[in-house]
């Protein structure tokens, strides 16, 4: 009896309450929030026509935290250089690409998303890391504030970040012949590869010092240092190579990109490296 009291004077409140409720609604005013469609700025739309409409990649350049690593000091890129840096993309990368493996081969192999930092990412080792591969689907591009395109040696850097990046993104779609690389030079790599300069990893069979941290590397350094540099430039750097052995080791990693670009996607890697020369010179004339 005492519950069936306590039930009724409850369900009696809460009609009070709800009647009062009732009683003082109050018409809803216009909410405080800004629903107004952002409108696309002359670089939004030069992106959409570039990147977003042809080939489904976005370009993140305004800042978003959620996308970098908040323990680093990384800040956005200064607005007048997104442009000049993602034309550098658009040329030497894409166009390179679609010119000798098809228009839609970028289209079906490709990361969905560009970040584009302002400054560098330095890591504790006094190493800088030039760029991310995040599961093939996005890739962050740091120093965008330091891209000159009128200087060929700057253009090259900031290029070799995409090409070695989208090496590590084709590998993830075909895997490379990893068992043929590692007989090559199988005792050369080191987690302390920043320890020793390029010219010494040249000495014993690499074609950077980055390519001695592990077999993944050592490929993606191999097409990308070919990729960025011109025939002459590229035997340049084994002519500077006393060491026959070591020029031997790196010919024979050569061959295993080439063959990989064949057999993976009928794709001849000279072609690809010429279009690339072409590209980078008529950008930075």
């Amino acid at each position: 009896m005492t519950k069936y009291k306590l039930y009724k004077n409850l369900l009696v409140l809460s009609s009070v309450l709800l009647l009062g409720a009732c009683a003082n609604d109050e018409p809803l005013k216009e909410s405080i929030l800004d629903t107004t469609p952002a409108v696309n700025s002359p670089l939004d739309n030069w992106i959409d026509t570039n990147f977003l409409t042809p080939y489904n990649i976005n370009v993140q350049y305004k800042w978003d935290q959620n996308v970098v690593d908040n323990n680093r000091y990384l800040f956005p890129p200064t607005l007048t250089k997104v442009q000049p840096a993602l034309e550098i993309v658009q040329k030497i990368w894409l166009q390179s690409y679609a010119t000798i493996g098809g228009p839609d081969f970028v289209k079906i192999i490709a990361p969905r998303e560009f970040v584009l930092v302002g400054g560098i990412n330095l890591n504790t080792t006094g190493t800088i890391t030039l760029g991310l591969a995040d599961a093939g689907q996005r890739i962050t591009l740091f120093e965008t504030d330091k891209v000159d395109k009128t200087d060929r040696e700057n253009v090259k850097r900031f290029i070799k970040t995409i090409q070695h990046e989208y090496i590590h993104i084709l590998n993830q779609t075909k895997p490379f012949d990893e068992k043929t690389l590692a007989k090559i030079t199988p005792t050369g790599y080191t987690s302390n590869w920043y320890a020793t300069s390029t010219a010494v990893a040249n000495e014993e069979g690499f074609i950077s010092d980055y390519a001695r941290s592990n077999i993944n590397e050592d490929f993606a350094e191999m097409a990308a240092t070919m990729l960025i540099n011109s025939k002459a430039e590229y035997q340049a750097i084994l002519d500077g190579i006393e060491d026959e052995k070591a020029v031997a080791n790196i010919k024979a990693k050569e061959a295993v990109v080439v063959k990989y670009f064949k057999d993976s996607f009928n794709m001849d890697f000279y072609k690809l490296r010429d279009e690339a020369e072409k590209n980078t010179n008529e950008l930075t004339k």
